[in-house]
């Protein structure tokens, strides 16, 4: 399958390196999707022309969604393989400030926070992935695209409840799922896991009011239910083609041992 895409969006690709020119550069991906990674400042030119050119007519906006890019490649996630030394949750973090000697180490990405856009040319039957990242960290920030894409009105208020990214120019931008007294983007890499609020019901004041949150931040670790005598080393040294009641340190193979089948006494 994946060698039938790369044959389809391969001439695609060169189509929209023509098109585009400087708006634009190509940027490898995992899952062999075409994708190309723009200027915020370029956004709304090269979105536009995406849609307008006759040679792409990418028609319909399929999803927006934000990213995090916070620890990104620094935590001990592995995505192509399991791991055995935990996850990025109970990664043991630097010390902040970063030593000077450590600076090429330290844990802050050059840019955290981005943008990406699919898109869908019903005409080409080609699929396209548009990434665009925030310049600041502290407010990022990105211009709407829901004047070219109508679609991008509910996808861009979720990137802003989930990832706090503000999209200039949008007409109603407002969180789409959390509560309104939601404190945080539960979606950023560091929001904490507990949350900070929580809610319930009073009944002394009748209605339901936010709290902090009372939970204790805690490791779970697995706990045995019951316990499962299959991997027993008795059970697994067991005598190569001896019979159920042959086997070595088994109840049934022992002097003493209550006689099963024809050996079992009748009842008095």
């Amino acid at each position: 399958m994946s060698s039938t895409i790369d044959a389809l969006a391969s001439p695609f690709a060169s189509t929209i390196d023509a098109r585009l020119a400087e708006g634009a550069r190509r940027v490898p991906s995992v899952a062999g999707e075409l994708t190309i990674e723009v200027n915020p400042a370029d956004l709304l030119g090269v979105c536009q022309q995406l849609r307008d050119d006759p040679g792409l007519g990418f028609e319909q906006l399929i999803d927006v969604c934000g990213v995090d890019y916070l620890d990104y490649g620094r935590t001990e996630w592995r995505t192509f393989e399991t791991t055995s030394t935990g996850f990025s949750r109970g990664v043991e973090r630097r010390p902040h400030p970063v030593p000077p000697e450590d600076a090429h180490l330290s844990l802050k990405p050059e840019r955290r926070f981005a943008v990406i856009y699919h898109l869908l040319s019903i005409k080409h039957n080609q699929r396209l992935r548009v990434r665009t990242f925030c310049a600041d960290d502290e407010a990022p920030l990105v211009d709407s695209v829901i004047g070219i894409w109508a679609s991008a009105d509910w996808f861009e208020r979720e990137a802003f409840d989930l990832f706090g990214i503000l999209f200039r120019g949008h007409p109603d931008l407002r969180r789409l799922l959390t509560d309104y007294g939601f404190i945080g983007h539960p979606f950023r890499k560091d929001f904490p896991l507990i949350g900070n609020v929580e809610v319930r019901y009073d009944p002394d004041k009748r209605r339901v009011i936010y709290q902090p949150v009372s939970i204790e931040p805690r490791t779970l670790v697995p706990k045995v239910i019951r316990e499962d005598h299959r991997y027993e080393p008795v059970l697994r040294q067991r005598e190569v083609g001896a019979r159920p009641d042959e086997r070595q340190g088994s109840p049934l193979g022992q002097e003493g041992a209550t006689p099963t089948g024809s050996e079992q006494k009748p009842r008095s």
